[in-house]
């Protein structure tokens, strides 16, 4: 972490620290002045501001008390919820806030040692794929004595107030932080991948299967270190509102607790293993809690033994922290972010997962080859003129993870233009050997297409069978300009790279080799009738398209004498007078048997329309007819820039 992290503004903490320490003086922070500009853009603090110390604030001040805990924090006068739920998440987790907050006990008030303090600290937020190291001096913005923002329960303990002082200072204000999300706030902590739930749209509560499984997804997650958090959807004129349930809306709570509680007691919940889903959460206000089933004094408790009651931490007191049924939690709150912690390492008993991450840019240009911000889907003429990234799916079916993340735009709110941009992205099934980009949308398929929403990161999970496909990312209009950052895990290696170029480039040897004159792409959908090829009545049917010396090679369809292939090539052809072979293989143990073959021109003049072919014999005896035939479109064009 310490040689990785980037100085933010080239503010070396262990420099800057050296230097206040010679000089006798405590750190002031020019780049984060105490001044109006530093705490609000529009709407100022309710009162006058003091910027104070916290020895100014009180007699022994400490960074933590009694350790860090997710019940440490309570909101001030920001609409910060989300940032204060966000902290309660990591305090919960030691490996994050060791990252976020490093060398802790170096950075302590020490009595024994006073001079070695010289009001400075640093913390460390993941910023568009890179930590930054983040300085702040301890001057904190107070009324009446008190801290204005984020503070701890203690009035002695200035973690929290000083981690958002230094969030602040990276979002260009205090106001800044005025609305936002929790998912971002903890994937700044952390590097996670966040994804967007929405629990009203999906509606779990009343799908058993869905529900539950949405329940051992969010287990996994929370045991495998993840953070979740949640709220409930509100207008404008119902931000935190109280429900007569005593949750609020449009407010953020973290998750703290996932769990399947044990039902009964003594012996009988050891045999029975009646178990319920239950979630814990906290209010960043400390206080206000649900009143319904399971909450803190409800009859529900007397269900469950004292020894499991006891792991469970349950207290009868007004701390912000209570529990719910998974049913209800699902069933009041309309929203959840779930940010996972990618499993990397290849040193693990867990599940690893091959991580690719690209950054590229929305840019504008004339010529349509150079342009990189052609909108959504809806804009068929120019949606392809956008950034373009292949990957390959090597397994027979794998799980792919797909985030794609803008730039935060939060500081930029002082000027008006703190919202994000409108972000999405679709994935295609591509021709096994396409190396260059799309210039038209032909037999490609699209099997996927992501929510297009203006939040920072859009998340999707998908299975994919064996393949080679194309990410599209895209603004939803056209013409708008900003940069991204792609990240793809995959179970094997996708080898996930951009496609820049438009089309064969030509070289200084191209004079003798020759350069391709037309470009074809064709499309095996599948075979009917085929030949039975073994014992069972059945076939192991694959295809090999080849031109020009150089082929591609379907997956095999186990048994079956109808199989549907799926299969694109591409191939941009020197000698167009050369034909292409479709062949027709069984796949066998000993020796894989041929099946037919069909041979086609592929000219630019021939019919592009869907074709159902019989298969014929190869060599001298091509023109017998054999069992079966294939079905496929080819597409022949002189323009290399045409597919």
């Amino acid at each position: 972490m310490a040689s990785t992290a980037t100085p933010y503004k080239n503010q070396h903490y262990s420099e800057l620290k050296r230097k206040c320490l010679e000089d006798k003086k405590l750190f002031e922070d020019p780049e984060f002045p105490v001044t109006n500009a530093s705490l609000f853009y529009k709407k100022p603090p309710p009162g006058r501001v003091e910027w104070k110390r916290p020895r100014e604030i009180t007699g022994e001040p400490h960074l933590f008390v009694d350790g860090i805990s997710s019940d440490d924090l309570n909101q001030g006068a920001l609409g910060n919820c989300w940032f204060v739920a966000a902290c309660s998440c990591l305090a919960l987790k030691p490996d994050l806030w060791h990252k976020v907050i490093p060398h802790w006990k170096e950075q302590e008030w020490d009595s024994k040692q006073p001079d070695n303090y010289a009001g400075i600290f640093h913390f460390r937020f993941w910023v568009f794929g890179e930590w930054l190291d983040v300085v702040v001096d301890d001057r904190l913005p107070t009324i009446n004595d008190e801290l204005i923002y984020c503070h701890s329960k203690a009035n002695n303990e200035f973690w929290s107030a000083l981690l958002e002082k230094a969030y602040a200072k990276l979002s260009g204000c205090y106001e800044s932080l005025d609305g936002g999300n929790t998912g971002d706030a903890v994937v700044d902590f952390s590097g996670a991948v966040a994804e967007a739930i929405n629990l009203e749209a999906e509606a779990f509560y009343k799908d058993e299967n869905k529900m539950s499984s949405l329940f051992e997804d969010l287990l996994r997650v929370y045991d495998r270190g993840g953070i979740i958090s949640c709220s409930i959807k509100a207008s404008p004129t119902e931000r935190e509102a109280r429900m007569a349930c005593g949750l609020m809306k449009g407010h953020a709570y973290s998750v703290t607790a996932v769990k399947k509680v044990r039902l009964g007691h003594g012996l009988v919940a050891y045999f029975q293993n009646e178990t319920i889903p239950l979630i814990r959460m906290r209010n960043p206000w400390g206080k206000v809690e649900w009143n319904g089933p399971w909450s803190d004094s409800s009859a529900e408790w007397e269900k469950v033994g004292s020894k499991e009651r006891g792991n469970l931490g349950i207290t009868v007191k007004d701390d912000g922290e209570f529990w719910m049924a998974f049913t209800d939690w699902c069933k009041y709150f309309t929203e959840a972010d779930v940010c996972r912690l990618i499993n990397t390492s290849l040193l693990s008993t867990e599940k690893t997962w091959h991580e690719v991450v690209h950054f590229g840019s929305w840019t504008k240009d004339t010529d349509p080859l150079k342009n990189r911000s052609g909108g959504c889907m809806n804009h068929k003429q120019t949606f392809l003129q956008n950034p373009q990234y292949l990957f390959d799916v090597t397994k027979e079916i794998d799980e792919v993870l797909i985030s794609l993340q803008q730039k935060d735009m939060k500081i930029h709110k002082s000027i008006g233009q703190g919202e994000n941009l409108t972000i999405g992205f679709a994935i295609f099934k591509v021709e096994l050997n396409r190396k260059y980009r799309m210039h038209d949308l032909i037999t490609q398929t699209n099997v996927q297409t992501s929510t297009y929403i203006n939040s920072r990161t859009v998340f999707m999970r998908v299975k994919l069978p064996k393949g080679r496909y194309v990410i599209i990312p895209t603004t939803f209009q056209p013409q708008i300009l900003g940069d991204f950052m792609l990240r793809l895990y995959s179970g094997e290696d996708s080898g996930c790279r951009e496609l820049t170029g438009d089309k064969p480039s030509v070289r200084c040897w191209t004079v003798f080799t020759g350069y391709p004159q037309v470009v074809t792409q064709l499309y095996i959908h599948g075979a009917e009738g085929l030949e039975n090829q073994d014992s069972t009545g059945g076939a192991d049917p694959y295809v090999i398209v080849s031109c020009e010396g150089s082929s591609i090679r379907s997956t095999v369809k186990a048994d079956t004498l109808e199989p549907v292939f799926d299969t694109r090539a591409i191939f941009y052809r020197k000698k167009p007078t050369k034909p292409i072979t479709v062949e027709v293989w069984n796949s066998n143990a000993v020796k894989d048997q041929f099946m037919g073959q069909v041979v086609l021109t592929g000219s630019a003049k021939d019919s592009t329309n869907p074709q159902r072919l019989n298969l014929r014999k190869s060599g001298r005896a091509m023109a017998d007819e054999m069992p079966g035939s294939i079905t496929l479109r080819i597409v022949t064009t002189t323009e290399l820039t045409g597919m």
